[in-house]
């Protein structure tokens, strides 16, 4: 059996009426209650050993850590997200909060993290002042990044080349080949998930065949975006597995291609040790 990482997920809240009000409360309430340990053990039975639980504002973040303390080869990483800019920028003592979290144990990446112009959630300008705070506090402490970037890379570069030495992964990856040259460039990593399953556009699915090998990671962000032939259900971190098969036979790769590499690159990046639970 393959070994395959999930780098993007946000299981810490299943079956639990707690962490991000995006959503994740009320897809998670749609599986019984099943719980985040359950799901895990679900995920380990078809090879995926490695989950990232992804944090998407202070309270979800607090959990993320909470959750993964005890779990081997579960990792945190803490984030607010854009569409949350807006309850965050001006309140110090929230920010202050959040920015303690960077030192807590298996703390790996900052994020999620970016801008988002398609719902607009929150004003951009807040966004982008948000997005800041965070590249600022990855820099401090020399996290990776985990960006959620949606119409919105004309604003997004110039901020992140004010930055050096950063590092990370464009998540959630659906743009096109412009975008993923400048991606490229810029020698970061690109999360692809569910979406690659039932993508239409022909200049989407040819960016996502693409990416290079030593480049690509591997997600599901569950709750969403669960892969075809399960679309309908919730997403969980096993169909990673699902996407790995079918971006396998989409690039021509061997799945043990894909899946050895992808999990080289999580640990690459994300520098994934255990010790919180030895």
């Amino acid at each position: 059996m393959v070994e395959l990482t999930d780098t993007h997920c946000h299981i810490q809240s299943a079956g639990l009426k707690a962490g991000s009000a995006n959503a994740n409360q009320a897809l998670w309430a749609k599986l019984d209650g099943l719980s985040g340990l359950q799901l895990i053990q679900r995920a380990a039975k078809v090879g995926v050993n490695r989950l990232v639980c992804v944090g998407c504002d202070l309270a979800d973040s607090q959990l993320a850590i909470k959750f993964v303390a005890d779990q081997p080869n579960c990792w945190a990483s803490i984030g607010i997200h854009p569409h949350e800019a807006k309850d965050y920028v001006d309140s110090p003592d929230k920010l202050a909060q959040f920015a303690a979290l960077a030192t807590q144990p298996k703390v790996i990446a900052i994020g999620e993290t970016g801008l988002d112009y398609f719902y607009n959630h929150s004003p951009r300008a807040e966004q982008i002042r948000l997005l800041r705070i965070q590249l600022e506090l990855a820099q401090k402490h020399d996290l990776p990044l985990i960006f959620h970037v949606r119409e919105a890379f004309d604003d997004f570069w110039p901020i992140f080349d004010e930055f050096q030495g950063l590092r990370g992964v464009i998540h959630s990856f659906t743009a096109k080949q412009p975008q993923l040259e400048q991606i490229l460039e810029r020698d970061l990593y690109v999360g692809l998930n569910g979406i690659t399953t039932f993508a239409k556009d022909p200049e989407q699915i040819a960016a996502f065949k693409a990416v290079p090998l030593s480049q690509l990671l591997l997600e599901t962000d569950a709750p969403f975006l669960t892969p075809v032939p399960f679309r309908g259900k919730i997403c969980e971190p096993q169909y990673i597995s699902v996407t790995a098969q079918f971006l396998s036979e989409t690039r021509g790769e061997t799945l043990e291609q894909l899946a050895m590499a992808t999990t080289q690159n999580a640990q690459a990046l994300f520098r994934m040790t255990n010790e919180a639970t030895d």
